[in-house]
């Protein structure tokens, strides 16, 4: 018998217990993989409270890393022992677990598995984000905000490896400081500081191109004052709940903006995308340009522990349930 978090009903940290489970042998085009390193990410929340339903009971977290430890039939990609890593599927608070084998992308040396447990969803994000979405040119600015956490700080390196201004938003001096010493040019204080204001006084009133927004209702209407003509509003999460319904033509008022709310599985659904992605990815993190700092660590079965300090804002960077 092996342990995984599961959640019988939804609600607050207290809903994550550590069981015994049944893993069970890899069924065609699976393998069963042994974890090493399980990333913690916001949607994990989501999932907890009901917000992106699933059905009950289950297993949560959408990435991590490990070692291949068996191989069901028709897989010819992977081996036993491979070392591997994956976002998207959930199910990755679990010792071991079962998982497609086309869902999986092999490990290059350079990177660990703590690293890939703790980049994948955040490293895959910020290259939709920056690439894909939007594909940043030397001479822009652009505006990230939670610039401090896990996905803001890649990219706040990542655009500024592009040649980019990073303009970022935070909520203390201390991850004003995290955020300058990983590429953003300009940390604003949004607790004490109109990040509306600051904008138009950093660009000249020229305003930007692009606005990053995975915070949701407390910076959702105030990023679209922060785009230049035809600007793209990007709103990739809700950390502060999701924003008010927007009626169309307040997007024609504001300047024929544009507004997409992405999620990563769609631009890596197809295995080529993943491929592509996760290799941009190795390759900038492995070049030393996008540094992926671990900076809280907390055994598996502490993830309520894990959720509470994520919840209340007092991490930065990335998290890692190490199994």
């Amino acid at each position: 018998m092996t342990h995984a978090i599961r959640i019988h009903q939804t609600g607050g940290p207290e809903v994550l217990k550590w069981e015994q489970v049944e893993v069970g042998d890899p069924g065609p085009g699976e393998v069963r993989l042994r974890q090493e390193a399980v990333g913690l990410n916001f949607i994990d929340v989501y999932h907890r409270t009901g917000a992106y339903p699933q059905k009950l009971p289950f297993t949560p977290g959408v990435e991590g890393a490990g070692i291949v430890d068996a191989v069901g039939p028709d897989v010819s990609t992977l081996r036993v022992g491979d070392r591997v890593a994956y976002a998207g599927a959930i199910g990755s608070y679990a010792e071991q677990r079962l998982i497609a084998a086309d869902r999986l992308v092999s490990l290059p040396d350079s990177i660990s598995s703590e690293q890939a447990g703790a980049m994948m969803l955040q490293g895959l994000t910020a290259h939709m984000l920056l690439r894909q979405i939007h594909d940043v040119k030397p001479g822009e600015t652009i505006l990230i905000h939670a610039a401090a956490g896990g996905v803001g700080l890649i990219v706040c390196q990542w655009a500024k490896a592009l040649g980019a201004t990073v303009i970022g938003t935070v909520g203390s001096e201390e991850k004003a400081e995290i955020a300058r010493g990983h590429g953003c040019d300009h940390p604003i204080l949004y607790k004490q500081q109109d990040f509306v204001g600051e904008v138009e006084r950093l660009t000249g009133g020229k305003k930007l191109p692009v606005v990053y927004d995975g915070v949701g209702k407390d910076t959702f209407l105030k990023s679209l004052d922060c785009l230049a003509r035809r600007g793209m509003m990007v709103s990739f999460g809700g950390a502060s709940g999701a924003p008010e319904p927007l009626a169309p033509g307040v997007l024609s008022q504001k300047g024929s903006l544009f507004l997409t709310r992405p999620t990563l599985f769609d631009y890596i659904a197809e295995r080529s995308e993943l491929e592509q992605a996760a290799k941009e990815l190795f390759d900038i993190v492995a070049s030393g340009t996008v540094k992926v700092e671990v900076k809280q660590r907390f055994a598996l079965r502490d993830a309520a522990e894990a959720h509470r300090a994520l919840e209340g804002r007092k991490t930065t960077g990335s998290t890692v349930l190490n199994v």
